[in-house]
C-alpha cells in the first residue's frame, strides 16, 4: 500500500529548483520560492510541488496524511559536503591535544583502540545531532586513522551506517603521513596507491579520493601523483587546499577535473577565475576559521562574484570544527563571509549535493527526488542566519519518514 503525505500551508516553500548544474552567479540566489506552498510525497519520493490550493485538489491528496506547515518555512534537508563522522571519543584532558600533531596521534590511537561497534556508536551520536539540526545527507571523510588499518576501519563504519539507511557518501582522505614515514612521503603514497586504493575500490568503501596539500601535509607533486592514481582506478577526486596550502593547489584540482576543492582563505583572483570556468565546486568551511579564532574566512564574495560555484560544509572534527550544525555555518557565511541568506541556503543544499554527485536525488524539492525536507519554526528564511546558535528546525524528514518532530513549546500562560 502506498504511503502518501501532504506537507501543506508553508508560508515559504524553498524548492531550490533551477538549472541542472551547480548554481553560480545570479542563480545562486534563486530559491525557487513558492508562497503558501505544498509538497505531495508518495513512497518517500516527491510527487508534486506547488501552491497548497492546487495540491489539495489532487486525487492523491484526498487520502494523504497531512503535515501542517502553516506560517513556517519548508526547504530541502541540508547536505553537509564535508564532515568526519568517525572520530573516536574526544580526550580533552590529554596534554597531547594542545598540539596539532599530538591531537592527530591521539585521535588515531583512539580509532585504533576502539572496536568498530564502539566507533559506530560514537558516529551515530554525531549523526543524530546533525540530523536534529537539519542535515539529511553526509559527505563523510576518513583521514583520522593515519594508518591503512585505521582508515579501513573508518570506511567500514561508514558502510555500516549506510546499511542503517543513513545517507553517507564516503571519501578516503589522505591528509598527513602515517607515523614512521615522515621522511619517506613517496614510499608512503606509493603504498596507498598500490595497495589501499585498489582495496577500497574493490570493496566499494569509498566513492571519492582526496588528499590534503599544503603545510604539514603533501606537496603539489605528491598530491598530483596520488590523484592521478586514484582517477585511474575510477575514484572521483577532491582536493583539500586548506590553510597554508601550496600555491597551485586550486589549479591542480581544476586541471584534474576534481569534483570539489576546499580552497585556502587566500584565494587569488586567478584561482577564482579558474574555478568559474570549470565544473569544480569550491567547498567553503567557515567552522574551522571560527573555532580557531581566525579573522580571515574563505573569500566567498570573490568566488561568487567571479562566477565560481560554492558549497558550504561544517568540516566537523572534534579538534578543528566541533559543530555539526549547518545552521551555524549559514550564520557564519552571512556574517563573516558576506554571503546573502539565499546564497548560503543554496550552497548548503543543492550545490552541496553537486559537490557529492548526488544532485539528481537530493538537494532540492523536485518531482522524483527523495523527500528530504525540513520545516523551520520561522516565517521567513532570512531569519535563519540571524538566530545563530539556535536550532530553528522543527521537523526533519528523510525519504518521507519523520526523523525529528519537535513538540510545540508551551505557551507562556502554561509555564509556572
Amino acid at each position: 500500500m502506498r504511503k502518501v503525505t501532504l506537507v501543506r500551508g508553508a508560508r515559504q516553500l524553498l524548492t531550490m529548483r533551477g538549472p541542472s548544474g551547480p548554481r553560480r552567479g545570479a542563480d545562486l540566489k534563486n530559491l525557487g520560492l513558492i508562497q503558501d506552498g505544498a509538497v505531495l510525497i508518495v513512497d518517500g519520493l516527491v510527487r508534486e510541488v506547488g501552491p497548497t490550493r492546487r495540491l489539495e485538489n489532487l486525487a492523491l491528496a484526498r487520502t494523504a496524511s497531512e503535515i501542517d506547515a502553516t506560517g513556517c518555512v519548508v526547504m530541502p534537508g541540508f547536505v553537509d559536503a564535508q564532515i568526519h563522522l568517525v572520530t573516536g571519543p574526544a580526550r580533552l584532558a590529554d596534554q597531547e591535544m594542545h598540539a596539532a600533531a599530538g591531537a592527530a596521534l591521539v585521535m588515531a590511537r583512539s580509532i585504533q583502540e576502539h572496536s568498530p561497534r564502539a566507533l559506530e556508536a560514537i558516529a551515530m551520536r554525531v549523526v543524530e545531532n546533525a540530523v536534529r539540526h537539519g542535515t539529511t545527507t553526509f559527505g563523510a571523510r576518513s583521514g583520522l586513522g593515519l594508518t591503512a588499518g585505521g582508515e579501513l576501519k573508518i570506511l567500514r563504519v561508514h558502510a555500516a551506517l549506510r546499511k542503517k539507511q543513513i545517507s553517507v557518501v564516503s571519501t578516503f582522505l589522505s591528509q598527513c603521513v602515517s607515523p614512521g614515514f615522515e621522511a619517506r612521503h613517496e614510499e608512503y603514497l606509493d603504498g596507498l596507491s598500490a595497495r589501499l586504493l585498489p582495496t577500497l575500490k574493490r570493496r566499494k568503501l569509498a566513492e571519492f579520493a582526496e588528499i590534503r596539500c599544503g603545510e604539514g601535509a603533501f606537496t603539489l607533486t605528491e598530491a598530483c601523483q596520488f590523484l592521478i592514481a586514484a582517477r585511474q582506478l575510477g575514484f572521483a577526486l577532491k582536493l583539500d587546499a586548506g590553510a597554508g596550502s601550496t600555491p597551485g593547489a586550486v589549479t591542480l584540482a581544476v586541471q584534474l577535473g576534481a569534483t570539489s576543492v576546499a580552497p585556502d582563505v587566500a584565494t587569488t583572483q586567478q584561482e577564482a577565475k579558474l574555478l568559474a570556468e570549470s565544473q569544480t565546486i569550491a567547498t567553503l568551511l567557515p567552522g574551522p576559521a571560527f573555532y580557531a579564532g581566525n579573522e580571515r574566512y574563505p573569500d566567498a564574495r570573490l568566488l561568487i562574484d567571479s562566477g565560481a560555484a560554492v558549497a558550504l560544509a561544517t568540516g566537523y572534527s572534534p579538534q578543528t570544527s566541533p559543530s555539526q550544525s549547518m545552521q551555524m555555518m549559514i550564520a557564519l557565511a552571512c556574517r563573516s563571509m558576506h554571503m546573502t541568506p539565499a546564497e548560503a541556503l543554496v550552497a548548503a543544499t543543492i550545490n552541496a549535493a553537486h559537490a557529492l554527485r548526488r544532485a539528481e536525488t537530493v538537494g532540492s524539492i523536485e518531482t522524483g527526488k527523495s523527500a528530504d525536507l525540513l520545516i523551520l519554526g520561522v516565517p521567513d528564511y532570512r531569519e535563519l542566519p540571524e538566530h545563530f546558535g539556535m536550532n530553528l528546525v522543527d521537523v526533519v524528514m528523510r525519504t518521507g519518514v519523520l526523523l525529528v518532530e519537535r513538540a510545540k513549546a508551551a505557551s507562556a500562560g502554561t509555564i509556572e
